[in-house]
């Protein structure tokens, strides 16, 4: 397990954030393009496990720390044992909302542990909201959201969409001069979130679209480039290709 506070101890706001971000964008990954793994390492037969995330962007399933009290809040514990007697979708949401309330607390030690004031404290929870959830990127009701807001300016734009490659395959259309996408569109694919890192769209990055979630997704995140994007008919998401049917 990496280090906790005593070798890792951001002391400003800024810092504190940059650990919140990297925490949960691990996190993320667990709960969506690595769920896979995430699901098989969560073996309800094994000890009280906790999902942490790590401020590298990685992830981790292990016991909770020995010492007492720990040196860092921890993760809701025994996350494994529910793993079987739910619905996937539901488990995967209930450790997505737990994910959620661990990072608060861990950012919110670290701003009392260096005694941030009413100011900082305000200004750091703020940054941190700007975010969607964990809970609402595993969910999809960060997309949700920005669907419902676009649903009807988009509609004509996404029948058109549906039928061509650059639809699919490409990162969401722009405003031309030339074209017939007006501005309003274009600020509409500015809140597109990520599926799996739930980070917000950008002009100059390559994005793909899950036919099966019908959800928006960073080439990187699920290492698909343009020219593999290419060859593909029908994409999955990892989410979506991993998902089988389980007690």
């Amino acid at each position: 397990m990496e280090g906790g506070a005593a070798q890792y101890n951001p002391r400003t706001v800024e810092e504190v954030l940059k650990d919140f971000t990297g925490r949960r964008a691990g996190m993320i990954k667990a709960l969506t393009t690595d769920v896979e793994d995430f699901y098989q390492q969560c073996d309800p037969e094994k000890e009280n496990l906790c999902l942490y995330g790590y401020p590298s962007e990685q992830w981790e399933v292990n016991l909770p720390a020995e010492e007492v009290p720990p040196e860092l809040p921890e993760p809701a514990l025994g996350i494994n044992f529910a793993r079987d007697g739910m619905q996937e979708k539901e488990w995967l949401a209930l450790v997505a909302v737990h994910s959620d309330a661990w990072l608060l607390s861990v950012s919110f030690y670290f701003g009392a542990r260096f005694g941030f004031d009413r100011a900082d404290r305000k200004r750091l929870f703020n940054m941190m909201n700007d975010l969607p959830t964990i809970y609402e990127v595993v969910t999809g009701v960060a997309k949700k959201k920005v669907k419902d807001k676009s649903t009807v300016s988009n509609h004509s734009s996404n029948k058109s969409k549906s039928n061509s490659k650059a639809g699919k395959y490409s990162k969401p259309q722009v405003k031309d001069e030339d074209d017939g996408f007006d501005e309003e569109e274009e600020d509409e694919h500015g809140d597109t979130l990520c599926g799996a890192c739930g980070e917000n769209y950008a002009s100059d990055e390559f994005w793909i679209f899950c036919d099966m979630c019908e959800r928006w997704f960073h080439g990187n995140c699920v290492k698909i480039t343009p020219a593999k994007a290419e060859h593909i008919k029908q994409y999955k998401c990892p989410s979506c290709s991993n998902k089988r049917i389980r007690p």
